[in-house]
């Protein structure tokens, strides 16, 4: 089951298929059991990128508010 359409996004944001492979494994560390959560923090990545918002590199950097 997929709650959202992460592909058509990344595709759309010109996101590569490796990119968006880095882009899931490091969101699937943050919620490996929770696929909802997952695909939700996925869909929210690609689409701050397509809009311009951040950049594919900004991304992946690790949020230093998920740490405390």
């Amino acid at each position: 089951m997929h709650y959202f359409d992460c592909e058509s996004v990344a595709r759309e944001a010109g996101i590569t298929g490796p990119q968006l492979e880095a882009l899931r494994g490091l969101i699937k560390q943050e919620f490996p059991k929770d696929q909802m959560m997952y695909e939700l923090h996925l869909h929210r990545a690609c689409m701050t990128i397509r809009k311009g918002v951040s950049s594919f590199e900004e991304a992946l950097k690790p949020d230093p508010a998920a740490r405390t």
